[in-house]
């Protein structure tokens, strides 16, 4: 029997990350020396890494092959402290993964083939419902970090089930591209979305020239809670309940990694609310966490 159930459940993506690096300059075509790196990785298992430096104990709701790589992500995932009791394993399916290119420029490419993910659909949620995490009578009260490479179908059924119906939903779009899946949950009243600058305009179709301008932007909408990120540049948090927006630039810090920054962003952000921090205080605490990331750190 469990001593006692997770801290924190992250539902989404968790896959292998294939990442090339080089600290040269790269444009189209760019043929240069670098490194190559396996790595747990998708945007649930980076949020779940994160929060397990912090001092939490979260489980992952994914779905993973009965395969190698899944066999391998799965102990990789547990030596690393992440609950992977609840998730679920396909015989049909394959593990998924992402591959990108980084240089000293910033990101240059990458491919996320996260379609074993989103053919299980809500097969994911089973924990929810069967007892092991909640029922529809007693929904789970804690903490969800939600990623985007999700469904839209599957994002808009979490957004009205009475399963989330107490949940404290952190939601984050995988990438620009699929930003818009998260138009079900713009204005859910329990929900707190982190999407950067190119997001927050694909969620609003219109562009914005800061954080604070998208996070107004985003509220407008009907959301009840934004952050916005920009980069090097400052960062936003709006709140409906609040009634307004407040910013904070990030440190200056050599960058020399970037996949995973924002989801470093959020489990620090999340982190420091949970703690107490004011929304200054935690805002500040998930820059400087995400800048410690980028720049080779570990997040602390």
């Amino acid at each position: 029997m469990r001593e006692s159930p997770p801290d924190i459940l992250c539902i989404g993506s968790v896959l292998w990350d294939i990442i090339g690096r080089s600290s040269l300059h790269m444009h189209l075509g760019s043929d240069v020396p670098g490194r190559i790196e396996r790595l747990p990785g998708g945007v649930a298992m980076n949020i779940a890494m994160t929060l397990r430096r912090f001092g939490l104990r979260p489980a992952i709701l994914t779905a993973l092959g009965r395969d190698s790589q899944g066999n391998d992500l799965i102990e990789t995932a547990r030596v690393l402290g992440v609950d992977c009791d609840y998730l679920y394993r396909s015989d049909d399916l394959p593990t998924d993964r992402y591959m990108a290119i980084e240089g000293a420029n910033g990101l240059i490419a990458a491919i996320a083939d996260a379609h074993s993910l989103e053919a299980a659909g809500d097969k994911i949620l089973t924990p929810l419902s069967d007892g092991r995490l909640g029922t529809v009578e007693a929904p789970w009260e804690g903490p969800v970090a939600l990623d985007g490479n999700l469904t839209e179908a599957l994002l808009s059924q979490i957004a009205h089930s009475p399963l989330f119906a107490k949940s404290d939903l952190r939601v984050a779009p995988a990438s620009p591209g699929k930003a818009e899946r998260l138009t079900p949950l713009l204005a859910h009243p329990r929900a707190t979305l982190y999407v950067n600058l190119e997001e927050a305009g694909i969620l609003c179709q219109r562009n914005f020239k800061s954080a604070h301008e998208a996070a107004e932007g985003l509220l407008a909408r009907g959301a009840r809670r934004v952050l916005v990120t920009d980069g090097g540049r400052a960062a936003a948090d709006g709140c409906a309940t609040a009634g307004d927006v407040i910013a904070s630039a990030p440190p200056a810090v050599l960058v020399t990694r970037v996949t995973g920054a924002g989801d470093t962003f959020m489990a620090a952000h999340l982190v420091a609310e949970r703690r107490g921090s004011s929304r200054d205080k935690a805002l500040e605490h998930a820059l400087i966490a995400a800048a410690r990331y980028v720049s080779g750190e570990l997040a602390t």
